[in-house]
């Protein structure tokens, strides 16, 4: 069963695969100039809202490393962006997390 919060209760990620929500960087002004959402970098880091039960290696099930409330470091392009009632996601499996902040 995928441990989950209210947030992604219609999003249940199987086998390795968590569920990120991007955290928003603060708005950035550089010489007085507005810098548009299109030229913002994409956010690298997030909190999982979701994970799935663990893969499965030699026929049984090995846990994840990361939970529900985590701040993870993921990759740049890594996973599958989704929108779910509005709220943007981001679906990725635990090999593309890089480092959990602490």
């Amino acid at each position: 069963m995928a441990t989950k919060n209210a947030a992604a209760t219609k999003i249940a990620p199987l086998a390795d695969r968590v569920v990120v929500k991007a955290m928003e960087e603060a708005e950035t002004m550089r010489g007085g100039l507005y810098i548009p959402d299109t030229a913002k970098e994409k956010p690298q880091q997030g909190e999982v809202v979701a994970t799935g039960p663990g893969r499965f290696e030699d026929g049984k099930r090995v846990p994840l490393d990361c939970k529900v409330g985590d701040k993870v470091l993921y990759g740049k392009y890594s996973g599958t962006e989704v929108t779910v009632d509005g709220e943007q996601y981001l679906i990725l499996r635990e090999s593309d997390i890089l480092a959990v902040i602490n």
